[in-house]
């Protein structure tokens, strides 16, 4: 079976070709997604994806014929439609800092940790205070919306013509889901949003085929089946779910490195360094923690050469040239400091590299220590490419890490909602800890001098 997969990153957005058969991407179309800065706020611009979408399915189908549709995007994220399905506001995008400015009145109606696992968070981080944002500013639209949607349910609406909602995007930090029920927040309730949801359905749910407009538009089969869909960072989880023994992490990057532990220690979670319970695919509580990692990286990086080679490795890790969180503040679990270098005087390209390299790397172990992660951890996305990102975090975690043989790991897990077969175990190349003690002493240095 081959299944398109349209995934709607932060940064860019994709739409793949995945062969069930092999587990393997077989053609990728991708486009850089930057959101609109204009009137009445930054938004996405979601009639270009929607070009981009249309035309990548009717260009890929003419490689293989493409016999399902499913589809995962970043979190933080919803749409409000009326009743015929058209946004009633645009998409916001949830790093304006618009919601900030009702923080005070918001605060006084979210519900509190222990009831969804959300930690607070600024900007839109939190889709329940862009909701009420929205609500607040604009209240003659709020009130034409006929449905709040997530995300990768909105694109589903526009495929299908059918309302629905999910879990693992409801869980995601957004303030209207209680997992440990499985229903609403109170907030939704609070603010009389009950109504305007959605039916919450299975991430792996058939919502109908592709409309007959769109069938005609891109040449697929209109009995084309489209799946509910699901959160990028649970996507990445799900075969792992379906094939790997607990206790084990998944470590999901992008824009956001997500550390997702299952099976781990039982540890109390702290929301004031960005943990948070997400839910998965399968309806159930994933003790989780992030930072902004593909940014930090991207920033770090930015016109500098991306190679290196051990000479620079063991410089490195001689002279203990240390960069301190955080480089992208207010979310992580150091949100509030500032990024500082340390013993890093003279550094050549190749070394900066490998400097950045182990800092993602100890921020995830940072993250994997705080959500009580345990057994061996897999990384999926484009930090599974570079080696010095898994050798630090297997030194510092003192535990096996797996890199991803697949370029992302939100495309296959998405493709696995139309499976029906049994699952087989993830692959990829297995870095044990390394034996030269100089890694772990790296590690060790790095995580007292941030303790101080």
């Amino acid at each position: 079976m081959i299944v398109a997969v349209i995934d709607i990153g932060k940064t860019n957005a994709k739409v793949a070709l995945v062969d069930l058969a092999t587990r393997s991407e077989i053609a990728l179309r991708r486009i850089a997604n930057a959101p609109v800065r204009r009137a009445p706020y930054p938004h996405h611009d979601v009639e270009a994806l929607w070009t981009f979408i249309l035309n990548s399915l009717a260009d890929l189908n003419r490689e293989r014929r493409i016999d399902a549709i499913s589809i995962t995007t970043h979190g933080a994220t919803g749409a409000l439609v009326d009743r015929s399905g058209e946004l009633v506001l645009p998409v916001l995008d949830y790093e304006f800092d618009g919601p900030d400015q009702l923080a005070g009145d918001y605060d006084a109606v979210r519900p509190p940790f222990g009831e969804t696992g959300t930690p607070r968070l600024p900007i839109g981080l939190n889709l329940g205070a862009q909701f009420f944002w929205q609500q607040k500013r604009f209240p003659a639209d709020f009130a034409t919306a006929g449905a709040m949607l997530m995300y990768p349910q909105y694109w589903a609406l526009r495929l299908t013509g059918v309302a629905a909602n999910e879990v693992s995007s409801l869980g995601c930090h957004t303030d209207l889901w209680n997992p440990w029920t499985s229903d609403y927040s109170s907030l939704v309730d609070r603010m009389d949003w009950r109504r305007l949801m959605a039916p919450v359905r299975p991430a792996k749910d058939r919502l109908g085929p592709i409309l007959p407009e769109l069938a005609r538009r891109t040449g697929l089969d209109p009995q084309t089946p489209v799946f509910c869909g699901l959160h990028d960072s649970n996507a990445s989880l799900l075969p792992h779910l379906l094939s790997d023994r607990p206790p084990f992490s998944v470590v999901s990057t992008g824009t956001w490195v997500v550390s997702m532990a299952v099976g781990g220690g039982r540890i109390e979670l702290d929301p004031a360094r960005d943990t948070l319970v997400n839910v998965n695919a399968l309806g159930d509580p994933v003790p989780s923690a992030r930072f902004m990692g593909g940014r930090e990286f991207s920033l770090l990086t930015e016109g500098q050469p991306q190679e290196w080679g051990e000479a620079d490795v063991t410089a490195i890790l001689a002279r203990q040239v240390l960069l301190l969180p955080s480089t992208q503040q207010g979310s992580g679990p150091f949100p509030h400091r500032d990024a500082q270098w340390a013993n890093a005087g003279d550094l050549t390209s190749g070394q900066r590299f490998a400097a950045v390299s182990f800092y993602l790397a100890l921020m995830t172990a940072t993250c994997l220590e705080l959500i009580g992660g345990d057994g061996p951890t897999t990384v999926e996305g484009p930090f599974a490419q570079n080696p010095l990102f898994i050798r630090m975090l297997a030194a510092a975690t003192e535990r096996p890490v797996v890199a991803s043989e697949t370029s992302t790991g939100t495309s296959i897990g998405a493709a696995l909602l139309a499976f029906d077969g049994a699952a087989a175990r993830s692959k990829g190349e297995q870095t044990e800890p390394p034996a030269d003690p100089t890694w772990g002493d790296y590690a060790r240095v790095w995580q007292l001098a941030v303790q101080a």
